[in-house]
């Protein structure tokens, strides 16, 4: 049987109808982080919680990734079959930036300060024949 496997554990919630992102806020200083951490990059407490960051942000900013990522990034690509894709930071409520792979993938479909939605896809398939589930953003279609 098939299975359906985040990438990482503890980055989004999955499975879920409606996805959120992960982090933790620190219960000393209020900073909250991306992914989740066991201590507080701010202020060095040792006390954080796990937070719903939503599924929805801002475009800060991007560029377009031309050259074949290394692993673990990779997809399984080749140099053959890899395309250029769009990659940047999505700010989400409360300030947090998150680094993402987005949809579209043209730059002139790219524009800072878009709406984005986050989306689970399948990255790669592993040697079971298992799909290892990623996030991405994408363009959020209004309406």
């Amino acid at each position: 049987m098939k299975l359906q496997i985040p990438i990482h554990e503890g980055l989004f919630t999955w499975p879920d109808p409606e996805p959120q992102l992960l982090g933790s806020r620190c219960t000393q200083c209020g900073e909250t982080t991306f992914p989740a951490q066991k201590d507080c990059r701010s202020c060095g407490g040792n006390d954080t919680t796990i937070v719903k960051l939503g599924n929805k942000g801002t475009l800060w900013t991007w560029t377009i990734q031309s050259f074949l990522p290394k692993a673990p990034y990779n997809s399984g690509e080749t140099a053959e079959t890899f395309v250029p894709y769009g990659v940047g930071y999505v700010e989400m409520p409360g300030g947090v930036r998150v680094e993402a792979r987005l949809k579209p993938n043209r730059a002139e479909d790219l524009k800072i300060g878009m709406p984005m939605q986050l989306e689970i896809e399948p990255f790669r398939t592993d040697d079971q024949g298992n799909d290892i589930m990623t996030f991405y953003f994408s363009a959020l279609q209004e309406g």
